[in-house]
């Protein structure tokens, strides 16, 4: 009987592991809102840790199994509609989370406080010019993009790498042997820190929640309740249709599969940290492994449905805030901008305020309004998180099915 016991406590379900971390992490950071140095001293510490263990895998992890989808597909005009589906995809899932962003913003608006903004200063981050990033795509170091978790760079060289073996043919199967073996020894690393993710979560969550559980209750309370609605109504719109639709599978299946990795970005804010449990995620709900390995850290990089929103919401609240009202042109100019900006800041550190920082500019508004929000930017970046490596996972399960019907 205690052996039937041990065994059904091993097999409890990792989703179900994170989501009491998650809940627990809630509940003790209200309790220790008093402490939130206490928290930031002693228990975010290990959920730091756990985080340096997932961005350590992510680099090889996506270098190796990038490669492993390529040579497995053996077919390089394959990789080609592959990459064409998704990054259309992309784009056109942007587009739309940035125009539900300002729709519902402009609803709330009404409900956004006129405040006194004499006294905001921000600096605005650098913005990234389009031959910057098209330059910085491009390696020039076979060691710098892995140390630096330069995600595009990384994809880059695994392509150059997994395309040259398949044009040399037969004399490099000893290599795409090794390459086979080194992608299934990081994805057993990727298994082991996985199983770290409940305390890694707790960690993480607890003391943002410590630090800024009284600040949701002012006066930001309704922006982020704006952005969270149209986080969730994209996620029900728009990938329930596009998974239903494209993807031939029901939205309920989709949603629970894809709750581990949800609730892992929700915690880490980090869609990068989230790759690795995405992948096994999406691959349980039928994504082949040459698909999911080649559109999931594409996604994680340029893919931000989630930023996008966060891009309309902030713009129509700091607008409200400084006493302007948007026109037409200046949305559909904020619906443009955020699109292609998400390409534009792909790999940037802290790419939702540098993008947020390029959507102001290009309507006129004040970038120093950026520290009207910035104090929460963490508590939206959870929300929007998670809301891109979802859309990323639909992106794998459309892409699958359609290559099978292509097939079939």
């Amino acid at each position: 009987m205690d052996n039937k016991r041990a065994n059904t406590e091993k097999k409890m379900p990792l989703a179900i592991q994170i989501f009491i971390a998650l809940v627990l992490g809630i509940i003790a950071g209200l309790m220790l809102q008093s402490q939130a140095d206490f928290c930031n001293t002693y228990i975010k510490p290990f959920g730091t840790i756990f985080l340096n263990l997932v961005k350590f895998i992510v680099a090889p992890i996506v270098l190796f199994s990038i490669m492993s989808g390529v040579l497995s597909l053996r077919d390089i005009k394959k990789v080609g509609k592959i990459g064409g589906i998704t990054i259309v995809y992309y784009f056109c899932t942007t587009a739309v989370a940035t125009a539900i962003g300002l729709l519902v913003a402009n609803l709330f608006k009404g409900g956004f406080p006129m405040l006194s903004t004499s006294s905001l200063t921000y600096e605005a981050a650098n913005s990234v010019s389009g031959m910057d990033t098209l330059v910085g795509i491009f390696p020039s170091n076979f060691l710098i993009p892995i140390t630096e978790a330069n995600m595009l760079q990384v994809i880059v060289m695994a392509l150059l790498i997994s395309f040259a073996m398949v044009l040399i043919g037969e004399k490099a199967q000893p290599a795409i042997e090794g390459v086979e073996r080194w992608n299934a020894i990081f994805m057993k690393v990727m298994e082991m820190i996985l199983k770290l993710s409940p305390i890694g979560v707790f960690c993480l969550l607890c003391p943002v929640v410590a630090a800024n559980g009284a600040a949701v209750v002012g006066s930001l309370a309704k922006v982020l309740l704006c952005a969270y609605i149209c986080y969730v109504l994209h996620a029900l719109i728009v990938y329930s249709l596009s998974v239903r639709a494209l993807g031939g599978m029901s939205p309920v299946t989709f949603f629970k599969g894809m709750f581990p990795a949800m609730m892992m970005a929700f915690s880490s804010a980090s869609s990068v940290g989230t790759l690795p449990i995405n992948m096994e995620c999406t691959e349980k709900l039928g994504a082949s492994r040459e698909v999911s390995s080649f559109v999931l850290p594409l996604g994680a990089t340029i893919n931000m449905d989630g930023t996008a929103i966060y891009q309309g919401v902030c713009a129509v609240f700091i607008a409200a805030c400084y006493g302007i009202d948007l026109t037409m042109g200046q949305m559909v100019t904020i619906v443009l901008t955020a699109t292609l900006a998400s390409i534009g800041t792909a790999g940037v550190p802290g790419a939702g305020m540098v993008m947020l920082a390029m959507v102001l500019t290009s309507v006129g508004l004040p970038v120093e309004g950026i520290a009207l929000v910035a104090g929460v930017d963490r508590i939206f970046d959870m929300g929007r998180t998670t809301l891109n490596i979802t859309g990323d996972a639909s992106c794998a399960v459309i892409v699958t099915k359609l290559l099978s019907r292509r097939k079939a």
